[in-house]
C-alpha cells in the first residue's frame, strides 16, 4: 500500500469519526430537559375571563439559547386584545431557571364543549446545532353559559292553521356580546311567512349587541302544512360571529305535535277558542260546523249537552233551540244550515249560560274546575272543555329589605339617584298540572335589571326584551298542588330605579302587572292569572312603610 492511499484512508476515518462525534453529541440532549406546563381552570363559563399560566423550567445542564414561545388559544377563543395566537421571544434559559408567563383569555362555545390550549417552546441547546421543540396542552370544559335561549311555542298545533311563535334570548354574561346572531333550522311541515325582525332567508338573523341583563326576541309566523300526528322539531342556535364563522353558545329545541283540525265542529266562548271563565260572568257560546266532505248534508239535528258544577243551568238562553235541563236541541226546521249544508259551507248557532257567583270548586278535583259541552251532529261528536279561572296563581312583591338580594341606594328614593329593589315572583298551582308555564311583566323606562337573580339556577330561564321592556320567566312544568303541599316556585331579581324629576312628590312605578300563563294538561287550554304592578310604596315591605315618596 502506497503512502498516498494510506493518507486518504486515514483522512476518511478522521472525517467519519468527527461526524459521528457531533451526531452523538447532539443525541445526548433530550427535549425532556425543558419541563413545559400550562396551568388554568378545569371549568369555565362561556365568555368568562380566565387566566392561563405557562410554566417552564430547565432541568438540564445546557443553556437553552434563542427560545421562542407559541401559544395557541382554544378554537373560537381569544385574548382581550383579540388574538388567537400569542408569539413571544424569550430570554436564554439557564440550568435551573423557572419562569411563568400569564395570558388572559375568554372561551366561547356551548355547555360541555372542551376547549384545548396548546403551548410550544423552540430552542437550541448551547454548542449544539439542532433546534428542539417542547410542547404541551391543557383542556378546559365550558360548564355554564349565562345566556337564555327559549321558545315561546305551544306543544300542540292544528293542521292547516297559522302559527306565530317567538324565540326569546337574554344575556347575563358580564361582557358585551357583539356580532350576535340567531339561526333556526328548517322545519319540514312548517312554511315561514314572515318574521319580526325581518330576515332575508327566514332562517338567520343578525342581532343587536347585548350588555349584561339585556335581551330580545324574534317572532316568526307561518303555516302548518304537516299531516296530523306528525311531530315538528323546532331548533335554534344563538351565537357570535368570529372571522366569518358562527360560534354557537346556546341551543334550544322544542317538539310540537300536529293534531287534527277542530274546524269540522268548533266553538268559541266569548269570542275565544281557549277562553278562561270567571265566577258570575255570562258565557256566549258560538258553535261552528263546517262541511269538509265532498257531498252536502241534509235534515240534520244538533244536540249540545253541558256539564260542570260551575254553570247555572237555569240561565241557558237560545234562539230556535229547545232547552231541557242541561241539554239543548236544534233541528233542521229551526236552523237553515241544518236543512242543507253544502260542501265547504259553515253554519253557526249561539246560546248563553251564566257561571255561578258563589261556586266553590274546593274538594271537587279536576271536574270542579272545568266546564264541558258535548256537541253531536249527525252522529259526529266533539267535546269541548274550558277552564273556570282556578289553577295558577301569581304573587308579585317588591322589597328593599330582602333576604335574597342585598339592595342599596337612598330610601326614600331621590330623583337622579339609583335605588335598587328586589322583585319576587311566587307561583302556586291549585289543581291541574300545567305545562310551558311563563311569567311576564314590563319594566318602566327608568327601571333596569342589574343581573342579580336568586336562585342563580333560574338565570338560564330568565330573559328580557330590551325593546318591549318585557321580562319573561320560563318556569316549565308546574305540578298540581305546588305551593299547597310544599313550597311555591319562586324567583327573585334585582331592579334599579332612577326616578324622573317629574316623579318628585309621588310614588314611582317599579314594575307593571305580572301575568302567568300555562297549558292546562287536563283541559288542553291556556290558563292565565295576574297580579297588580308595584310602585315604591312597597306594600309588602313593612320595613319600608311610608318611604316610597320620591324626594
Amino acid at each position: 500500500m502506497n503512502k498516498k492511499l494510506l493518507f486518504i484512508i486515514i483522512l476518511c476515518l478522521v472525517i467519519i469519526g468527527f461526524v459521528l462525534f457531533w451526531l452523538y453529541r447532539d443525541s445526548m440532549f433530550s427535549k425532556e430537559i425543558l419541563r413545559l406546563d400550562i396551568l388554568g381552570p378545569d371549568t369555565a363559563g362561556a365568555g368568562q375571563e380566565i387566566e392561563y399560566t405557562i410554566k417552564y423550567k430547565n432541568n438540564g445542564n445546557f443553556v437553552l439559547e434563542g427560545p421562542s414561545l407559541i401559544f395557541d388559544l382554544p378554537e373560537n377563543s381569544f385574548t382581550n386584545e383579540g388574538k388567537t395566537r400569542v408569539m413571544q421571544d424569550l430570554d436564554d434559559i439557564y440550568p435551573g431557571d423557572e419562569e411563568l408567563i400569564k395570558i388572559k383569555a375568554r372561551l366561547w362555545g356551548k355547555e360541555e364543549d372542551l376547549k384545548t390550549a396548546k403551548a410550544l417552546i423552540s430552542y437550541t441547546p448551547k454548542n449544539l446545532t439542532v433546534r428542539y421543540e417542547s410542547d404541551t396542552s391543557f383542556t378546559t370544559k365550558i360548564d355554564a353559559v349565562s345566556v337564555t335561549l327559549d321558545f315561546d311555542l305551544p306543544s300542540k298545533v292544528e293542521k292547516g292553521k297559522e302559527l306565530q311563535y317567538s324565540i326569546n334570548y337574554f344575556s347575563n354574561i358580564d361582557y358585551p356580546l357583539d356580532d350576535l346572531g340567531l339561526k333556526i333550522n328548517p322545519v319540514s311541515g312548517f312554511e315561514i311567512e314572515s318574521s319580526e325582525p325581518s330576515s332575508l332567508d327566514g332562517l338567520e338573523w343578525r342581532l343587536e349587541p347585548l350588555e349584561k341583563a339585556e335581551g330580545g326576541r324574534v317572532s316568526i309566523k307561518g303555516l302548518i302544512t304537516a299531516d296530523t300526528g306528525q311531530n315538528l322539531n323546532f331548533e335554534a342556535q344563538l351565537g357570535i360571529w368570529q372571522s366569518g364563522s358562527f360560534v354557537v353558545i346556546k341551543e334550544a329545541s322544542q317538539e310540537v305535535q300536529v293534531i287534527q283540525p277542530l274546524l269540522f265542529i268548533s266553538q268559541q266562548v266569548n269570542g275565544s277558542s281557549s277562553y278562561v271563565a270567571s265566577p258570575g260572568e255570562i258565557l256566549r257560546y258560538q258553535i261552528f260546523f263546517r262541511n269538509i266532505g265532498t257531498t252536502p248534508f241534509e235534515d240534520l239535528f244538533m244536540v249540545v249537552k253541558l256539564d260542570g258544577q260551575a254553570l247555572n243551568m237555569s240561565t241557558i238562553e237560545t234562539q230556535g233551540g229547545q232547552v231541557s235541563g242541561n241539554m239543548i236541541v236544534w233541528d233542521y226546521r229551526q236552523v237553515p244550515q241544518l236543512r242543507n249544508l253544502q260542501k265547504q259551507e259553515e253554519g253557526e248557532i249561539v246560546f248563553y249560560v251564566r257561571v255561578k257567583d258563589d261556586w266553590d270548586p274546593s274538594g271537587s278535583g279536576e271536574e270542579g274546575t272545568v266546564v264541558t259541552d258535548e256537541v253531536n251532529i249527525s252522529q259526529i261528536t266533539q267535546k269541548f272543555t274550558i277552564k273556570v279561572n282556578y289553577g295558577l296563581v301569581i304573587s308579585q312583591k317588591a322589597y328593599y329589605k330582602s333576604p335574597d338580594i342585598e339592595n342599596s341606594g337612598p330610601i326614600p328614593p331621590k330623583t337622579g339617584e339609583a335605588t335598587t329593589y328586589t322583585i319576587t315572583w311566587d307561583i302556586k298551582n291549585y289543581f291541574n298540572d300545567a305545562k310551558n308555564v311563563r311569567v311576564k311583566a314590563t319594566l318602566p323606562e327608568n327601571v333596569s335589571l342589574t343581573g342579580k337573580i336568586s336562585p342563580s339556577s333560574e338565570s338560564s330561564n330568565f330573559s328580557f326584551d330590551s325593546a318591549s321592556r318585557e321580562i319573561v320567566w320560563s318556569v316549565g312544568d308546574v305540578l298540581a298542588g305546588t305551593g299547597l303541599r310544599g313550597s311555591p316556585y319562586t324567583i327573585s331579581f334585582q331592579v334599579s330605579l332612577v326616578p324622573y324629576g317629574s316623579q318628585k312628590g309621588s310614588t314611582a312605578q317599579l314594575i307593571g302587572q305580572a301575568q302567568v300563563t300555562g297549558e292546562n294538561q287536563f283541559t288542553d287550554t291556556v290558563i292565565t292569572a295576574h297580579d297588580s304592578g308595584i310602585n315604591t310604596s312597597l306594600p309588602d315591605d313593612f320595613v319600608n312603610s311610608g318611604g316610597g315618596i320620591v324626594q
